[in-house]
């Protein structure tokens, strides 16, 4: 199956949704509402402001925010002006988030109020001549007026709640000022973004933990959406109701939950994070009928409406992926939705969804699926690149298509490593195919951890544990973790009259240098870790010694 790609921004998705159902409600944060037609107008007077900031065509503007009205706004609006969107985990580090800044080369930060302080001060600390500006968003003027005017009572819950939300807003001029102060920025057709610009940077790691920004253009971002529609048949005139618990930093989250909706003209019901209650909560009020999400997400759901009686009958179609969906939790979901659940299978390199199994009787959960409308592939020998292997042999999968990024940022040698003539992407990933098509996964050559969705790179906090004066050695590794999918576990040598260590010790070190996930569950002391001839710690060999022990 093949798609034809439009030759239009990104952006041109959302102005049709606006043209076509101005009435219909485009965002739904906590019962707060937010129509297609306000939608687009609130873009173009946050275009408007960040005009005002300096941000012009090409640009880059960071987004450090959660999943609410306020990062939908702000997302469209540095695309409006040809400008390039900077996702970021607003759970970063202060150190790591300006690391990331800096190599962007972002010149305006848009980040929660509740680390704002920390990241503007961080900032400072650096010395930067060509510093960003740090601009505080208050996500509670998101919320409806009854909630904002709650968050005001004096009681400790609602002053911990307005902590968890806002935390202490910095002394900085915050976005919703700039925003209020602006004039609506009026359409200029010779400024619109070409299809070939720079759309948005969203950082990856590798094997050896080097976060790098994947360019994504407005052409391969227009192709995603275009791919998964084909391949979901959804239209505009169904009015679906897309559930974006997915963070909008993640590759996922941002193609499902955001760029796709406005495609197919969605409802999005936002939530700033997962939570079961909410989820619950918000589907009594608006029932779903799209659900991208990762397994424990499925899992914790099914559970919680199997004990509560809670109707989840209106998804109909749900994308799981990010890790393995199992076939029982695939099972249950089905049995209590009614609906389809599928796996997708992508790279953020990929925009991110390149493969998928068919929404229909030969879906098969645990495998990737078959290739995405217009996306080839190609199975090939890892020591050979160019020469493929034969069908169910194992092979490094390979793939080309619209969606496949442009290269990472100010890295040509690495982007030459991975993007081949031709266009054909390695992906590091060890998969097989059978007799129909169908590509499963079998190995995962790069070590990255994958928890909870999330990836998690070993070097990087290995390089944060090797400055604790307790520790000699570090081998970082991925163990199973339940609905988590892995575990972080660190498994350490202890430096010369240390006795031992705990985890807590290892937390209080860590502290927020790196985001929450990323933070070791479990300490192993070890009295030496395994190495290769030339020195290396072996991280396959620690796990596999960390299993067989478990096992024993």
């Amino acid at each position: 199956m093949t798609v034809e790609v439009p030759h239009e921004p990104l952006t041109a998705a959302l102005d049709r949704a606006a043209a076509q159902y101005g009435d219909r409600v485009a965002l739904d944060f906590f019962a707060a509402t937010t129509t297609y037609r306000d939608l687009s107008q609130g873009v173009d007077r946050a275009a408007a402001a960040l005009v005002g900031l300096g941000v012009g065509r090409g640009d880059r503007v960071a987004i450090a925010l959660p999943n609410c009205p306020s990062h939908v706004v702000a997302f469209w609006a540095v695309l409006r002006l040809g400008a390039v969107v900077v996702e970021l985990n607003p759970m970063l580090g202060g150190r790591e988030a300006v690391h990331l800044v800096a190599d962007s080369g972002a010149s305006v930060v848009l980040a929660w109020s509740a680390g704002a302080g920390a990241l503007a001060a961080a900032v400072a600390e650096a010395g930067d001549d060509d510093a960003p500006l740090v601009v505080p968003v208050d996500v509670t003027r998101d919320l409806p007026l009854a909630k904002r005017w709650a968050l005001r009572l004096p009681v400790p819950a609602a002053r911990s709640r307005r902590r968890a939300l806002r935390g202490d807003p910095p002394a900085l001029t915050p976005w919703h000022r700039y925003v209020a102060a602006a004039q609506p920025l009026a359409p200029e057709p010779d400024a619109a973004p070409g299809p070939d610009d720079v759309a948005l940077l969203i950082y990856t790691g590798g094997t050896t933990g080097d976060p790098k920004a994947v360019m994504l253009t407005h052409r391969n971002l227009v192709a995603n959406t275009a791919q998964g529609q084909a391949w979901t048949a959804q239209r505009a005139e169904d009015g679906e109701v897309v559930y974006g618990v997915l963070p909008f930093f993640h590759a996922f989250g941002m193609m499902l939950c955001l760029a796709y909706a406005a495609h197919i003209a969605a409802t999005v019901v936002l939530l700033p994070k997962f939570d079961v209650d909410a989820v619950l909560a918000a589907q009594r009020r608006r029932p779903g009928t799209f659900l991208a999400a990762v397994p424990p997400m499925l899992a914790r759901l099914t559970a919680a409406a199997t004990a509560r009686g809670a109707d989840l009958s209106s998804f109909r179609i749900t994308i799981s992926g990010s890790m393995a969906l199992p076939a029982e939790t695939a099972r249950a979901w089905e049995a209590v939705t009614g609906g389809l659940v599928i796996e997708g299978y992508g790279m953020t390199e990929t925009s991110p969804v390149a493969l998928g199994s068919p929404l229909d009787a030969r879906r098969r959960p645990g495998a990737l699926g078959l290739p995405f409308p217009s996306t080839r592939v190609r199975i090939v020998n890892p020591e050979d690149p160019e020469r493929e292997v034969a069908t169910g042999e194992r092979g490094e999968l390979q793939i080309a298509g619209p969606q496949v990024f442009s290269g990472y940022w100010n890295r040509p040698a690495q982007t030459a490593e991975v993007l081949l003539p031709g266009g054909w992407l390695r992906t590091g990933d060890i998969v097989v195919r059978d007799e129909d098509g169908f590509i499963t996964l079998v190995d995962r050559s790069k070590e990255v951890i994958v928890t909870g969705g999330f990836k998690v790179y070993p070097s990087q906090v290995e390089d944060r544990l090797r400055g604790m004066p307790q520790i000699a050695e570090v081998a970082v590794v991925g163990m199973p973790g339940g609905d988590l999918g892995e575990r972080v576990v660190a498994a350490v040598v202890l430096a010369r009259g240390v006795v031992s260590l705990d985890l807590a010790t290892v937390r209080e070190w860590v502290g927020d240098t790196m985001a929450r996930y990323a933070v070791p569950r479990s300490v192993v002391v070890m009295t030496d870790l395994p190495r290769s001839a030339i020195g290396k710690v072996l991280r396959r060999a620690v796990r596999e010694s960390l299993l067989a022990q478990h096992a024993a």
